[in-house]
């Protein structure tokens, strides 16, 4: 077999990766395995702070963070998995990041990890080389801008194109514009990728990269036609053999077809997850409780879906397949096997070369 042939953009140059692929960040793990993966194989890993921060948002808390994690504080959790993954990368020089969500509930816990992402880099030189990009989340990008002057490539989650301009008035190198079919946090405003993704490349200047939906070459191809520069994935590297998530849910993934996942009310605001019995109980609560969600009231101003939460990831830990909390998006009914992260990677980046390579062919005349 010959050489792969690389597809390379802009996305490549301004994060440092040989491929146009982003991790997604996603709790409630840290994602330290996966990262490392990832980010070996060419890709951008991403540690996920959200599971970290539990211990910090008792009100909120949706898991047992020391069961999890361990006794330390939030901070050195993210610490010794920054010094992990910058171990485990040192031999590929591969690159990797570190998500914060900034929700308007999260933001003391945003700025400890923010602080303690930069402390990292300033403690180490390989760390300072290696974790060269924060991904920021699920709230307001504008305060955030500090992460430029501390020399990280800041890349912002957005799911409208009205967001989308606020994280480029607020000086984001990249834009990740989310359609509303992916896993976990979503808006509730059901507007998807194939119409955002080239909503917002259309809208700003800066580079876009393409989440929700996105699982293989044909769809990086796609995302690259909308008008980004890559793709984020969460669903996908949720199931690969490297990934920190539990076996039943990497089977959850591949067994799920494309209508079995739901939205309902959850930590920050509504979230997709696999469709079981928990999921269903979740939705039930938020109709229950509409419209009091929809208009953005808090979380912890109902208890039923706090429980819900709670004991769904705690039988997720416990491996109680119908009561466990799993997120996910409708790409999972896309996804039918549980390969390494590196012939993922390596799988979608020779399809979407044949795809582009083989099109004009097909349509051209």
């Amino acid at each position: 077999m010959g050489a792969m042939t690389l597809i390379h953009t802009e996305l490549c140059d301004i994060v440092g990766i040989k491929h146009p692929i982003l991790q997604g960040g996603m709790g409630p793990y840290k994602t330290e395995a996966l990262a490392t993966a990832v980010t070996n194989a060419g890709a951008l890993g991403v540690i996920s702070c959200i599971g970290m921060a539990a211990t910090l948002i008792p009100e909120a808390a949706p898991l047992d963070a020391a069961r999890l994690f361990g006794s330390d504080p939030p901070a050195v959790i993210l610490q010794k998995s920054i010094e992990s993954v910058t171990k485990k990368t040192r031999t590929s020089g591969g690159v990797f990041g570190v998500n914060v969500p900034v929700a308007a509930e999260f933001v003391l816990a945003s700025k400890m990890f923010v602080e303690q992402t930069i402390e990292s880099c300033k403690a180490d030189s390989d760390t300072e080389r290696s974790l060269r990009v924060v991904v920021t989340s699920a709230g307001n990008p504008k305060p955030w801008s500090v992460l430029k002057k501390e020399g990280f490539q800041w890349i912002h989650v957005a799911g409208c194109v009205k967001h989308a301009k606020k994280a480029e008035a607020a000086g984001a190198d990249v834009i990740v514009a989310s359609g509303h079919e992916g896993g976990a946090h979503v808006s509730w405003d059901p507007v998807h990728s194939t119409v955002l993704v080239p909503a917002v490349a259309k809208a700003v200047k800066t580079p876009v990269v393409g989440a929700g939906g996105f699982c293989d070459g044909a769809s990086l191809a796609a995302a690259l036609c909308l008008g980004a520069v890559g793709i984020q994935m969460g669903t996908r590297f949720i199931a690969t053999k490297e990934s920190d998530f539990e076996p039943m849910w990497k089977q959850a993934v591949v067994e799920r077809e494309e209508r079995q996942t739901l939205v309902g009310r959850g930590l920050f605001g509504p979230m997709r997850f696999l469709r079981n019995r928990r999921a269903e109980e979740i939705v039930e609560q938020t109709l229950e409780d509409l419209p009091n969600f929809y208009l953005g009231e808090p979380l912890d101003s109902n208890e039923k879906i706090l429980e819900l939460e709670r004991t769904g990831f705690v039988d997720l830990m416990d491996e109680k397949e119908d009561t466990a909390l799993m997120f996910g998006g409708e790409v999972a009914g896309r996804i039918q096997n549980i390969p390494t992260t590196e012939e993922l990677i390596n799988n979608i980046i020779a399809e979407a070369s044949d795809v582009i390579k083989t099109l004009p062919e097909k349509v051209l005349k």
